[in-house]
């Protein structure tokens, strides 16, 4: 399989995955102990998207011990801020890149590597610049800073085939205003993991996030 086939086919894998379930679990504070148990229970909860961000207790050992779980979920790392960032996770098994911010080096050795490029923005500009750096995605952060009204807008003018992410305080109560707005899906924090968290307990969060996507699709 050539390069670009093979980009072809991890990005129809990424996006035939978001549009089953976009919801990316965000587990901030994860360790390397806790890694298989939680990636198991979010996988069999029905979440297969997982972000462990770069400033939890070693990451990158969270993030392979993921990548190693059956089920193919699609695991990446958070909090990226440096193209040397993007080389140790993708080392590390990671597929999906996330930032807080929007930075083009990051963005460009992100799609070098092959990977999925999800960048935060704030502004329209930003927006534009992200896609124009190759990003395959962009995550709206924080959402509390924003409103729906806000992204609507955004949407007007943003190509339709470019997916945004609603991220920051993000629960089962606000996610039909945001996917009203155009919301492609959202990256769920607080609201669905907490160091400490059981399993079994992740497994009902997850469940009822799962609840709400589904009843603002219909």
């Amino acid at each position: 399989m050539s390069g670009d086939e093979e980009e072809g086919t991890r990005m129809t894998h990424w996006f035939d995955q978001i549009a089953r379930m976009p919801l990316v679990a965000i587990l901030r504070g994860l360790t390397p102990e806790d890694a298989p148990a939680i990636g198991e229970a979010l996988i069999a909860a029905g979440i297969p998207c997982i972000e462990v961000p770069l400033n939890s207790p070693r990451p990158l050992e969270s993030i392979a011990a993921l990548a190693q779980l059956p089920g193919g979920a699609l695991i990446g790392a958070g909090t990226v801020l440096t193209a040397e960032d993007v080389d140790q996770v993708a080392q590390a098994g990671g597929r999906i890149i996330v930032s807080p911010n929007m930075d083009p080096t990051v963005i460009r050795r992100t799609k070098e590597l092959r990977l999925i490029s999800l960048p935060g923005i704030a502004t329209p500009s930003e927006a534009f610049a992200a896609i124009a750096a190759g990003a395959d995605g962009l995550k709206l952060f924080p959402a509390e800073m924003h409103s729906p009204a806000v992204l609507k807008a955004m949407k007007a003018v943003l190509p339709a085939a470019v997916p945004v992410f609603a991220v920051g305080g993000i629960s089962p109560d606000n996610m039909a205003a945001w996917r009203s707005a155009g919301a492609a899906g959202f990256g769920i924090g607080s609201s669905l993991y907490r160091p400490g968290i059981s399993p079994e307990e992740l497994k009902k969060r997850a469940a009822r996030l799962i609840e709400a996507w589904r009843a603002v699709n219909g």
